[in-house]
C-alpha cells in the first residue's frame, strides 16, 4: 500500500486517457480523430490478411484504353455489345453475365432513324425507298439486336439509383422488386432509400431476367473510401413498384446459384427491429443498418492485381480466345479506361476498378468470407479500455522504465492480436483505435511524470553526453545509464570528414555577418541529416564537420549509416544550391572522407578544454580521403574497410592510393546508390567495363585500358574520374614498364 500512495498521483494521470476512451467508446463525447484512426486500422488490417491470390471462378471483361483504340470510342453499337454476349455465352460459354455498364439511351449508330426520317421527307417520292427501309429495319435496330441476345440467357445488366427534390426516372427497373416493400417491419429505416433511378431501356430490361443497382455509397463513412456496398436498397418512386431491388453484385451471384431467395434477419431486442443480416439461401451474408456489406477485397485492383483474370474487351470481339476458354465462369463486363470515370477509392488503392468491386463482393459470397460489425461491439470496446487501462495505471507506475515499455507493447500486441485474430478468424470488425490511443497517451502522461522524479544519475548522464550526441540516442543511452561513462576505449567505428570546396574564394564574396548565417545555414542542414542517421557530430573546424558512428552507443552497421548519411548530405548539398541559384546566392560543393577501423573515443583534452573525440590512424585516413574527393571528381571517397563494412550500396572503385603518413597502398570507393536489383542492373555494364579498365591500368596494359576506357569516356565525356584515367594511360604509354609498379597512386598532401 506504500507504494501506491507514493505513486498515486502518476496512476490518476494515467487514468485520466482511460475517461477519454470511455467517453468516446459509450458515445457521451465521440472522438472523430478515433473514429479516422479505426478506419485507418480497419484499412491496415484488410490489407495486411488480404489472399493475394487469383479467384479462377470470377473474369473481367474490361473496357480498357487498349480495347477503346482497337474498337472505337465508347459507347460502342449495341450490335457490337450483341456480338460480345453471344462471344462469352455462346462460344465461351459462361455461366452468368454482368454488365457494370448501362444501357440507357437508345442506340442510333445504325442510322435508321435518320434513313426512316428522308424516307418521309427529301426522299418521299422515291418509289419503294420506305419499304426497303423497313426491310432493312431489324437488321439495323441495334438495340433489338442486343435483346434478343440478351432473352434467355443468365445476364444481370447494371442500372443506378438517384435521390433528389424532384425525381428523374430514365429507362425500366426490373419487373418486380427483390423484396416488396412490406417484407420489413414499420418504422424502422433498413437500407438506402431512393426515389428515381436511370436504368436500360425497357426492351433490353424485359429482354434480360434480371438486373441489379450499381451504387456504393462512396461518402457513407465521411471519407469517400468504399469499404462497403450495398446488397438492397429501397425504391419509393412512383414509376416502378416500390420495394427492395438487390445490387448487380448480389443480382450476379443468386444467377451463379440458381437465384436463392433473400430473407431479411433481424436481431432481437429493441423497440424497433435491428436488421442484421441477409440469408440467401443457406448463406448468412452480416449487413449493417444500410444493408451493406463489407467488401471482402482479395488484393490490389487492375490487370496487373492478380485477384481476378482481366481479359480486353476487345480480345472477346475479335475472337481471340480459344472456344469454351470461359465455360462455367462469371464473366463481369466493366470499364478501367480512365476517360470513362470508373475508378473508385477502397482501402487497396486510391484509383480502384469499379467492377473489380462488384467482383470482391461475388467472391465473397462465394468464398463465404464475409465481415461483419457484432452488435457487441461498444461493449467490446468498453471492456477492452477498462481492462486495459487499469492494467496500465498501475503497471506504468509501479515498474521500472525498461518494464514500462515492454509493458505497453506487450499490451498493445494483445490488443492487435486479439483484434486480428478475431477478424481473421470469424470474420469480426471490432473497434481498436480507442484502447490503443489510450494505452499510447498513457504511456506519454505516465513516462512524462516520471521524468521530473528521475535519478541524478540519469540526469547527470543527459549533462555529460548532451552536448555530443543527438538527443534521440541520449534517450536510448537513458534505459540503461550504468552502461555508459566518458572514458577512452578502443572501438571498431567509422568515421567521417566533410569539407567546403573553394571555401577561401567563396568567403571573400561575403561580408562577415553574410558569411555567418550562410555556414550556420549548411551546418544545420548537415548536421540534421548525421543526426537523422545516428551520428555523433565530433566538431566544427572553420569549413569542415567531422562525425562518427558507433559511439557512445554501438552500432554493428556503422559502416551503412555513415555511407547513408554521407548520401543524404551529399543531396542536402544540392538542395541547398538549389535554393541559392533561385535567390542569386553563390553555390557550394562539398568532399566527404569516410573510413572504417579501430580507433580511440572518449573524453579528451586539457584541463581547461575537453571533448568527446576519436582519435588514431584510422580518423587520419578519413581526413586524407576527404581531400582526395576533388582529384578524382566525386563527392564521397570511401575506404576499402567501409566499402566491405557496407554491402548493402553499389559502389565504383576509384584508385589504390598511398596517403601522407601511410606507407601501405589503400583502396578507395565511391558510392553510387543503394543496392537493388534495379540499381545493381544499371550499373553493372558500367561497372564490369571500369573493373576491366583498372585491371588493363595496373597491370601496365596501356593501349588495351585506352580502348576500354574509350566507350565509357564517350557516354559520360565530363566525369573527371574518366578524364583523369584516360590522362593517366596517355602519359603512362610514353613510358617504359616499370617491374616495380603496383598500381597505387602517392599523394604527399592532403
Amino acid at each position: 500500500m506504500s507504494v501506491l500512495r507514493r505513486h498515486w498521483p502518476r496512476i490518476v494521470i494515467s487514468l485520466l486517457p482511460v475517461l477519454l476512451a470511455l467517453a468516446h467508446a459509450t458515445g457521451a463525447w465521440p472522438l472523430s480523430a478515433l473514429e479516422r484512426l479505426d478506419r485507418l486500422i480497419y484499412d491496415i488490417r484488410l490489407r495486411a490478411t488480404m489472399p493475394r491470390t487469383l479467384d479462377p471462378r470470377v473474369v473481367i471483361v474490361d473496357v480498357d484504353d487498349a480495347s477503346l483504340a482497337r474498337q472505337g470510342q465508347w459507347p460502342w453499337a449495341r450490335d457490337k455489345i450483341a456480338g460480345l454476349t453471344t462471344e462469352l455465352l455462346d462460344r465461351q460459354q459462361a455461366a452468368v453475365l454482368g454488365f457494370d455498364v448501362m444501357f440507357l439511351e437508345p442506340d442510333r449508330s445504325s442510322g435508321l432513324e435518320r434513313l426512316r426520317a428522308m424516307a418521309a421527307g427529301p426522299l418521299r417520292g422515291m418509289q419503294g425507298l420506305a419499304a426497303e427501309i423497313e426491310r432493312l429495319a431489324p437488321a439495323l435496330d441495334h438495340d433489338a439486336t442486343l435483346a434478343k441476345s440478351l432473352e434467355g440467357r443468365p445476364v444481370a445488366l447494371g442500372y443506378y439509383f438517384t435521390r433528389t427534390g424532384k425525381p428523374s426516372t430514365k429507362g425500366q427497373l426490373p419487373d418486380a422488386p427483390l423484396l416488396p416493400a412490406d417484407a420489413f417491419p414499420a418504422g424502422g429505416i433498413y437500407a438506402s432509400s431512393w426515389n428515381g433511378f436511370g436504368a436500360s431501356l425497357p426492351a433490353l430490361a424485359k429482354a434480360a431476367p434480371t438486373a441489379g443497382f450499381l451504387n456504393t455509397l462512396v461518402g457513407a463513412q465521411g471519407d469517400g473510401v468504399i469499404r462497403s456496398v450495398p446488397l438492397i436498397a429501397r425504391y419509393q418512386g412512383d414509376q416502378a413498384q416500390p420495394g427492395y431491388y438487390e445490387s448487380l453484385a448480389l443480382a450476379v451471384y443468386r444467377l451463379a446459384n440458381g437465384l436463392p431467395p433473400v430473407r431479411p434477419a433481424f436481431a432481437s431486442g429493441g423497440a424497433v427491429p435491428r436488421l442484421e443480416s441477409l440469408r440467401i439461401g443457406q448463406l448468412r451474408v452480416p449487413v449493417d443498418q444500410s444493408a451493406s456489406m463489407e467488401v471482402p477485397f482479395r488484393g490490389p485492383g487492375g490487370a496487373g492485381g492478380g485477384s481476378f483474370r482481366y481479359i480486353p474487351a476487345a480480345d472477346v470481339l475479335e475472337g481471340r480466345l480459344a472456344p469454351g476458354e470461359l465455360k462455367g465462369k462469371i464473366v463481369l463486363v466493366g470499364a478501367t479506361a480512365p476517360g470513362l470515370q470508373d475508378l473508385r477509392a477502397t482501402p487497396v488503392e486510391a484509383a480502384f476498378p469499379g467492377v473489380e468491386v462488384h467482383a470482391n463482393v461475388v467472391s465473397g459470397l462465394l468464398d463465404r468470407r464475409l465481415f461483419s460489425v457484432p452488435d457487441y461491439a461498444p461493449g467490446y470496446e468498453v471492456l477492452s479500455v477498462l481492462v486495459t487501462g487499469l492494467l496500465l495505471a498501475f503497471g506504468l507506475s509501479l515498474l521500472s522504465a525498461p518494464r514500462a515499455v515492454l509493458l505497453v507493447a506487450a499490451t498493445i500486441a494483445g490488443l492487435v492480436g486479439l483484434n486480428s485474430w478475431l477478424f481473421v478468424g470469424y470474420g469480426l470488425v471490432l473497434p481498436l483505435a480507442s484502447a490503443l490511443a489510450m494505452t499510447m497517451l498513457a504511456f506519454v502522461l505516465s513516462m512524462s511524470w516520471g521524468y521530473f522524479v528521475e535519478s541524478r544519475a540519469r540526469r547527470g548522464l543527459v549533462r555529460l553526453f548532451g552536448t555530443y550526441v543527438p538527443p534521440q540516442l541520449v534517450d536510448e543511452m537513458l534505459v540503461q545509464p550504468d552502461r555508459y561513462s566518458m572514458r577512452a576505449e578502443s572501438k571498431q567505428m567509422t568515421v567521417m570528414f566533410c569539407d567546403m570546396r573553394d571555401f577561401t574564394r567563396l568567403s571573400e564574396q561575403m561580408t562577415p555577418a553574410q558569411l555567418q548565417a550562410f555556414l550556420n545555414t549548411v551546418f544545420s542542414r548537415l548536421t540534421d541529416v548525421i543526426s537523422a542517421h545516428r551520428g555523433t557530430v565530433d566538431k566544427y573546424m572553420g569549413d569542415c564537420v567531422m562525425a562518427f558512428w558507433g559511439a557512445p552507443i554501438d552500432a554493428p552497421d556503422h559502416a551503412a549509416l555513415a555511407v547513408r548519411a554521407a548520401l543524404g548530405m551529399a543531396d542536402a548539398v544540392r538542395d541547398i544550391n538549389s535554393a541559392n541559384r533561385a535567390g542569386g546566392r553563390p553555390e557550394i560543393s562539398v568532399g566527404i572522407g569516410i573510413n572504417s577501423g579501430v580507433m580511440s573515443v572518449g573524453d579528451m583534452g586539457s584541463a581547461a578544454r575537453r571533448s568527446y573525440t576519436v582519435v588514431g590512424d584510422a580518423v587520419n585516413l578519413a581526413s586524407r580521403l576527404e581531400g582526395l574527393s576533388g582529384h578524382y571528381g566525386v563527392e564521397i571517397v570511401a575506404s576499402g574497410a567501409t566499402q566491405e563494412l557496407a554491402p548493402g550500396y553499389v559502389w565504383q572503385e576509384l584508385d589504390s592510393v598511398r596517403v601522407k603518413g601511410k606507407a601501405q597502398a589503400v583502396a578507395v570507393f565511391t558510392p553510387l546508390a543503394e543496392r537493388t536489383p534495379e540499381a545493381e542492373k544499371q550499373a553493372q555494364p558500367m561497372l564490369e567495363r571500369w573493373g576491366a579498365v583498372l585491371a588493363a591500368y595496373r597491370r601496365q596494359d596501356w593501349a588495351v585500358g585506352r580502348n576500354l576506357l574509350a566507350p565509357l569516356l564517350a557516354a559520360d565525356a565530363k566525369k573527371v574520374l574518366y578524364q583523369l584515367y584516360a590522362q593517366r594511360l596517355a602519359s603512362m604509354a610514353l613510358r617504359p614498364q616499370d617491374p616495380n609498379w603496383d598500381g597505387a597512386t602517392r599523394f604527399e598532401t592532403k
